[in-house]
């Protein structure tokens, strides 16, 4: 509008109209101003809260006290509205026994060498003239460590020769060699111990090889970065049908959890360096037999998913990521969401927002849900009763819960946190009640974030793969690692036992025995007593 004074009009009505428009305007103005800074204040207080805050998911007993100041009157009406036809589970507090302040014992497990500690001869004899007997002794322990101890095992293989004939007599050799065991790196120095031990330092402990070199020449041992990644490079080869069989496996599986993760990857064809590409990873096999797999993808694209998962019909559970969305449409596959990352959603909504009634009041209910589901893991139910105490018990809590959404999901900004919290719960809301009829299927992904977790931190040491085959070597040895940890077995000795079986393997079916999710765990148990 041109307000300038040789165009404003003479007329009183005129000039009014004007005054109410530019109001009206600024008004406006001002109001969206207001609305931006608040959401910008939300968001600074989340940042801040994740920086110096604390990490847990759960409400302290400061916030509960904190959120009853700020709870609505309507919002104590439908709580107690509700309590008469579906009661709150209680809380029972298990009783224990305090622990005595001091130190915890050293293993049994651990060689001891004794050191005698005598009083002189001299001192031996009483001041009466009759000698001292000795009556008892104290021992007390001190934990000593040996640095890592390297050595060459030599290969020696006999040679064998006729004196008579010199071999002229057949087509047969005229030497004969003991053949040599066949090996995980053939031409390498590398011995199955060694390379387990390299593989676990970096895949299981995060410390890179760079690091690693430098620690082998802290002993006197000359093994540069470069020919650890040869040796990593190597294993994974020679355990790739290992792998592709652990694949099978997860498709297999009623259940898949899926997460991923971004990773930075040079030498990506017609990629910039400084491009994010992703690590998917993959967790199925059940709950006795647990299987993580691990796969590099230089997207985020759906269209990964979607191609290694086409003949694949179970239940998938993700996070809200739109790529798993076409997945999930097809009609063999069920889909199942996330309630940690409801809550985690809520969580933030409830550090940042001014009005803390609603993130509080969800975090509750939320809570509620994960009560039943510790009761349900702690009495081991059978997926029958499992069934039979989320029907019972949380689907009541659900449904108070959806009524609940329902009822503000118009009393809150859209761009808000805890609007943009509303609108994630609601949008996946039939995918978030899908456990409650399926008992092979959990509350929530964290068993999956777990997996994840050690590979961002080893990515916080060693920053980035030096090319795509580096990145699916990766990938397959973070698989072997995270699936034997995930089934008890101690990642060295289980990779020491791995190498010296697996070169030996002639079909699938010995390849099958050696796999970490199949392995008995007695066979890496007796393999290490016979090492040590």
């Amino acid at each position: 509008m041109n307000t300038a004074p040789h165009n404003l009009p003479d007329n009183v009505a005129a000039l009014k109209e004007i005054i109410l428009t530019l109001t009206n305007q600024y008004d406006n103005r001002i109001h969206s101003l207001e609305q931006a800074n608040r959401l910008l204040e939300e968001e600074k207080k989340v940042l801040l809260h994740r920086l110096f805050g604390s990490r847990s998911e759960k409400l302290s007993p400061e916030d509960h006290l904190q959120g009853r100041l700020f709870d609505e009157a309507e919002t104590h009406r439908e709580e107690d509205d509700s309590a008469s036809d579906h009661p709150e589970p209680a809380i029972t507090v298990q009783p224990y026994t305090r622990r005595k302040p001091g130190r915890k014992p050293l293993p049994e497990s651990l060689p001891r060498v004794s050191i005698i500690h005598d009083i002189d001869e001299n001192e031996k004899r009483c001041a009466c003239g009759g000698e001292l007997t000795c009556i008892g002794e104290e021992v007390s322990e001190k934990l000593d460590i040996i640095p890592a101890k390297i050595q060459v095992l030599r290969h020696v293989r006999y040679k064998y020769a006729c004196r008579q004939c010199e071999g002229t007599e057949d087509d047969t050799p005229a030497v004969k060699t003991a053949p040599m065991p066949a090996q995980m790196v053939p031409q390498g120095i590398v011995s199955p111990g060694l390379l387990a031990w390299v593989l676990t330092s970096k895949f299981c402990d995060a410390l890179p090889f760079y690091r690693q070199e430098k620690l082998f020449a802290r002993i006197g041992v000359d093994i540069s970065r470069a020919t650890q990644c040869n040796w990593a490079m190597a294993a994974h080869r020679s355990c790739s049908r290992l792998l592709a069989l652990m694949w099978q496996d997860l498709i297999a599986s009623p259940l898949v959890g899926m997460d991923e993760t971004h990773v930075q990857v040079m030498q990506e064809p017609g990629r910039k360096n400084t491009t994010k590409s992703y690590m998917w990873v993959f967790r199925g096999g059940g709950r006795d037999r647990p299987l993580v797999m691990f796969r590099y993808h230089p997207t985020r694209g759906s269209d990964f998913i979607n191609r290694e998962f086409a003949e694949y019909t179970g239940v998938i559970q993700t996070d809200g990521y739109q790529g798993y969305a076409a997945l999930g449409k097809k009609e063999q596959v069920t889909h199942a969401a996330c309630w940690a990352h409801v809550r985690r959603k809520f969580k933030d909504a409830h550090k940042g927002s001014s009005d803390q009634s609603i993130p509080h009041a969800m975090i509750d209910m939320i809570g509620m849900l994960y009560e039943v589901e510790a009761k349900i893991r702690e009495n081991a139910y059978s997926p029958e009763k499992t069934i039979e105490v989320r029907q019972k018990e949380s689907v009541p809590v659900v449904e108070k819960i959806e009524a609940y959404l329902t009822t503000h999901v118009h009393h809150v900004a859209p761009k808000s946190l805890t609007g943009k919290a509303i609108a994630y719960t609601m949008s996946l809301w039939q995918h978030l009640c899908v456990y409650l009829k399926n008992p092979a299927v959990s509350i929530d992904n964290n068993m999956v974030e777990n997996a994840i977790r050690p590979f961002v931190v080893g990515r916080k040491n060693w920053l980035f793969s030096g090319s795509p085959r580096g990145a699916d070597a990766s990938a397959g040895l973070y698989s072997i690692i995270e699936t034997a940890r995930a089934n008890g077995l101690e990642p060295y000795w289980y990779l020491r036992y791995l190498f010296e079986k697996l070169p030996t393997c002639a079909s699938d079916d010995e390849i099958k025995l050696l796999m970490p999710h199949s392995i008995p765990p007695e066979s890496v148990a007796n393999f290490r007593s016979g090492v040590n």
